[in-house]
């Protein structure tokens, strides 16, 4: 396994790609109106670095059950933060009826081709790093990880395998996927994977998943939390539950057997250690992966 440590990047994840590749692009017109976003923690910190780095001021609206650790970073480069709503899509509704009323200059957090592109270098630095890969795995809420890794990868070296992961209870792109709707399971709303706590993924992602990736899977609360003890364990790294998610489906043997040599894109770690009481219950009958 060879693991791609987002984590490690400024904001604490690869948001940060997508949203100076965006930013960078805006001209001076649209950053006079300032910037407005949604996000659940990790897109937040990324908006707000760029504008800090354009000297733009940002708005962002983020759940209300969002780690105090997202909310604090956000606030520290500079960002008015907002808590609004039980998840990501109630902020991004809130976050876009404030863009109407303001005129502000909406940043998405994954369905803006710009946006798109700049995730997409994290699979072209894998490529380069480790071309020996032949499956590389990436967690999905909203997509555009997931949209990017497909683009780089699909037109560099279409035979290597892309697998996208999903909380159980936010499977919203994993049912889509396999063509079951809302059907499968109802939006549960509540993941440890609060990253990519997503109800609805956006059109352009759909359209690029839809086309390009191999597969779509899910991993329980409980792979999720274990594999996030994993990594701090044997690792000694933590991660964040998203991050988690993409762990979680190798430990468990979720990808195909004929993978022999995996990327694993461990996407943040903008995680709120109290949590961490709640991944050791939450694995109290369920032994670590081995």
């Amino acid at each position: 396994m060879f693991l791609k440590l987002e984590n490690l990047q400024k904001t604490g994840s690869f948001k940060i790609r997508g949203a100076m590749n965006k930013v960078s692009q805006l001209s001076e017109a649209e950053c006079a109106k300032g910037l407005i976003a949604a996000s659940a923690g990790n897109h937040a910190q990324g908006v707000a670095f760029a504008g800090a780095a354009r000297n733009v001021p940002v708005t962002i609206f983020m759940p209300l059950g969002t780690p105090v650790s997202k909310v604090n970073a956000t606030k520290g480069y500079g960002a008015t933060v907002k808590l609004i709503g039980q998840n990501f899509d109630e902020a991004y509704i809130a976050a876009r009826e404030e863009q109407l009323r303001t005129g502000a200059t909406f940043i998405h957090p994954f369905d803006d081709i710009a946006v798109i592109e700049g995730q997409a270098t994290v699979a072209m630095e894998m490529l380069q790093q480790r071309p020996e890969l032949d499956t590389i795995v990436v967690p999905a809420g909203g997509g555009g990880l997931l949209a990017g890794t497909l683009l780089a990868v699909k037109s560099i070296r279409p035979d290597i395998r892309v697998i996208g992961v999903q909380s159980s209870n936010a499977s919203a792109i994993a049912r889509a996927y396999k063509g079951k709707g809302d059907s499968l399971l109802p939006f549960q709303g509540k993941t440890i994977a609060e990253g990519i706590n997503v109800k609805t993924p956006g059109n352009l992602t759909m359209n690029i998943i839809h086309a390009l990736v191999d597969d779509v899977i899910t991993v329980s609360e409980q792979e999720i939390a274990s594999a996030i003890l994993f990594m701090l364990e044997r690792e000694k790294t933590l991660i964040e539950g998203a991050a988690a998610a993409a762990v979680a489906a190798v430990l468990n043997h979720k990808v195909p057997s004929s993978a022999n040599n995996v990327g694993i894109i461990v996407s943040g770690g903008n995680f709120d250690v109290s949590k961490l009481v709640e991944c050791q219950q939450l694995c109290t009958n369920m032994p670590l992966a081995k």
